[in-house]
């Protein structure tokens, strides 16, 4: 920092550090045009994942690109910088980052923003760290569509008559996904409804060779849409064949044999893990104050309690809900999260110019969820419910209207649009993944041998089963 420069450090790129940061660049325009501030964003990625649009990436509803929002492109006014940040002395104002090469650093702030987000919940299940597939990441989105079109393309090249690979067939057609929040049902739901429609394309795969399964330990799925909407979606479920196990939990899952709570047992090749969240691990290397769970603990102005020029919000936050009263906190999702973003940077501004910040208070205003394409359920204000293609309509309203950035809302219309004429693209690219392994093996083919190497050059080549001189 040179000067007076005032440096606001943003760490985490998601919902609450490209939000925020947007509206800081809009109100801080002037005093970023005069070098007064510097704004950096530090993130390991380079973009900001719209995850509610994950299932229908995985379905092949939205481009895989058009579900993610490039951070410098948008933040043009901020220092972004892609790196992970291992260390946080707020007592000495510093925070340490880790590139993905070179050293680490240190680098100075005056004021903190803490959006980390969440990761996944994980138990000490066998074979859940080797088997398991999460779903919280496009990568993890797009490598899950082509699992389930690669295990279609292999159990279509084993005969359906062949009595030999019945087994084989059932366990490459059979897909678990164990959690019954928004992320699994919708996750699960999208994916089932491309490889319904996939099937029209082979020849010894049919829908009801296929088997899909919803465990959750809990007595209803999706329980924020309320008793009557979580037995709606659960019977929509069961009408299209997934089997829908309540009150269950997975207690092995080693080599894709799967083992229930309830006794069921059967091998799968896919098993899916979207049974909850907890707050990113790297709060605990910070001298932030934190909760029984891990989350930074908050004042409702988005302050971080006893800890002054530090904030947080979104999934890694523990900030009191003033909308339900006393006792209770903001729920990790992404109508709280955008919208303590975007105040939390007027509070910055207002601190800034000597104000006082103001509480945060949000009353949700209801949830959507998609099951497939033109099917859906929605609970609005807590008392107007909907239902299939109604309530599917409002899924995609209000995300549109949600994800970030104009970019991003004209090329999902487009998408949505050009979904209306043309049938979703059914094709797997899973060799993205590994693009050098068929060159690899070309070219294993061509190195010179160890023998070879070894020769002088003119020595000639000596014929097989030739005793080598010397």
């Amino acid at each position: 920092m040179s000067g007076n420069r005032k440096r606001i450090l943003i760490v985490g790129g998601g919902y609450v550090g490209l939000v925020t940061a947007l509206r800081l660049q809009k109100l801080l325009r002037r005093q970023l045009k005069r070098g007064e501030v510097e704004i950096v964003v530090v993130d390991p990625r380079s973009f900001m994942t719209y995850q509610p649009f994950l299932p229908e990436a995985s379905a092949g509803s939205l481009e895989p690109r058009h579900v993610v929002v490039p951070l410098r492109r948008v933040l043009d006014k901020c220092d972004v910088r892609t790196a992970r940040v291992t260390r946080i002395d707020h007592a000495r104002r510093i925070a340490t980052l880790a590139p993905h090469v070179g050293d680490p650093y240190d680098l100075r702030y005056d004021e903190l923003v803490v959006g980390v987000g969440a990761v996944p919940r994980t138990l000490p299940i066998p074979g859940l760290a080797e088997f398991g597939i999460g779903f919280k990441t496009i990568e993890e989105a797009i490598g899950l569509r082509n699992r389930v079109l690669d295990k279609l393309d292999e159990a279509d090249a084993l005969p359906y008559s062949d009595p030999r690979f019945r087994e084989l067939r059932a366990r490459l057609l059979t897909f678990v996904f164990v959690g019954g929040g928004f992320a699994g049902v919708e996750a699960l739901a999208e994916l089932e409804d491309m490889a319904r429609d996939a099937c029209r394309l082979y020849n010894e795969v049919k829908r009801e060779d296929m088997r899909w399964v919803l465990v959750e330990a809990a007595g209803k799925i999706i329980p924020e849409f309320g008793e009557e909407l979580s037995d709606y979606t659960r019977q929509r479920l069961e009408e299209r064949g997934i089997e829908v196990k309540l009150n269950t939990r997975l207690e092995s899952c080693v080599n894709g044999h799967i083992v229930l709570s309830d006794g069921t047992e059967f091998d799968a090749d896919t098993l899916v893990w979207t049974a909850g969240v907890k707050p990113n691990p790297m709060l605990r290397d910070t001298d932030l104050p934190l909760g029984p769970k891990g989350h930074v603990v908050c004042l409702p102005t988005l302050q971080v309690k006893d800890t002054p020029h530090a904030w947080a919000a979104g999934d890694c936050a523990q900030v009191p809900d003033l909308a339900k009263g006393p006792g209770a906190y903001c729920p990790p999702t992404a109508q709280h999260g955008v919208r303590q973003a975007k105040h939390l940077a007027r509070n910055i501004q207002r601190v800034m110019q000597g104000k006082p910040p103001t509480p945060f208070k949000h009353k949700n205003k209801g949830a959507v969820a998609g099951l497939g394409l033109h099917k859906g359920v929605a609970n609005l204000l807590g008392w107007i419910h909907l239902k299939g293609w109604p309530a599917w309509f409002v899924h995609r309203t209000y995300h549109l209207y949600a994800v970030p950035t104009l970019n991003r809302k004209v090329r999902t219309v487009v998408d949505w649009t050009l979904a209306l004429f043309f049938r979703r693209e059914i094709v797997s690219l899973g060799t993205l993944h590994s693009p050098r392994e068929e060159f690899a093996e070309v070219a294993a083919e061509s190195a010179p041998q160890p023998e070879a190497a070894s020769r002088t050059p003119g020595q000639p080549v000596p014929k097989a089963g030739a005793p080598k001189a010397g």
